[in-house]
């Protein structure tokens, strides 16, 4: 197991969730006063996820995100000016203000861009790791997708050829128990690990709401896959909010929506970082 690391790395890290937090409360009220077009997907409470994962990459690699991928682009350095303007269907934004929510690129990140369908990200990484894999880039594709995707053939597919054909990609799933508006033990029968070990891809799980555990678990992955072909992390988390913002979440139990503020992963990145002393 890869070892946690000092203060000065949970700081870091820490920053990178504390920045992802304040720009998704500020979309909160941004699309409670009717600013942003369309529907948006937060990634409140799954911070600790894109902070752990996309620090662990450097300048050649790529990234891949889904409908709820705010956290990733942020946590990769994309410019939050240009962020908010394409948020807000600006023609200054990163796109042009075409895009939206859901479909935040930024090439010159590597961010192949956000998708409103579920697991089209994943081959788009797929494509990206065979072209770091023939110009020997030395880079890595991650693509991030969440558990409603993995009863999609996509993954099933894409988990085929990056064996088949050793490939530099990191699939990390976003587990926090729904697809959409039904539990995902609902709508997938197997486990993700069983899955990936019928294609022979090593599988790690680890507590998705751990920024360090994450990190720790990412930078290890991370050079597995660079030398050694396609790894599977799994993050267990909570989503706080609904599926998009203003639903309703007549489906989902009280108890469920309460959980949130017990394991918040920022909350416990500060209660980490003050019995540390900072």
């Amino acid at each position: 197991m890869a070892k946690k690391r000092g203060a000065d790395d949970l700081l870091a890290l820490y920053r990178v969730m504390r920045l992802i937090r304040e720009v998704e409360n500020s979309l909160i009220k941004l699309f409670a006063d009717g600013e942003v077009p369309g529907f948006i997907h937060l990634s409140v409470g799954q911070e600790a996820i894109a902070a752990g994962v996309v620090t662990a990459l450097d300048e050649r690699d790529s990234l891949a995100t889904t409908h709820r991928g705010h956290g990733h682009v942020i946590a990769r350095g994309i410019d939050l000016d240009l962020f908010f303007m394409e948020l807000l269907g600006k023609q200054g934004g990163i796109c042009g203000g075409r895009g939206g929510s859901m479909h935040v690129a930024d090439m010159d990140l590597g961010i192949l861009g956000a998708n409103g369908i579920v697991g089209a990200g994943i081959p788009i990484a797929l494509g990206s790791a065979l072209a770091h894999a023939v110009r020997k880039t030395g880079g890595v594709a991650v693509v991030f997708f969440g558990d409603g995707a993995m009863a999609e053939g996509v993954l099933h597919e894409t988990l085929n050829m990056a064996s088949l054909w050793r490939l530099p990609v990191l699939f990390v799933c976003e587990n926090n128990g729904w697809s959409e508006f039904s539990p995902t033990s609902r709508q997938f029968a197997a486990k993700l690990g069983d899955l990936a070990a019928a294609f022979r891809i090593p599988h790690r799980m680890v507590d998705g709401n751990d920024v360090e555990a994450v990190s720790a678990a990412s930078r290890e992955l991370v050079a597995q896959v660079r030398t050694d072909g396609p790894r599977v992390l799994e993050c267990t988390t909570h989503r706080v909010r609904g599926h998009y913002e203003g639903d309703p979440q007549k489906y989902r139990p009280e108890t469920d929506a309460e959980l949130g503020s017990k394991i918040d992963p920022v909350k416990r990145a500060e209660d980490a970082l003050a019995t540390r002393g900072v």
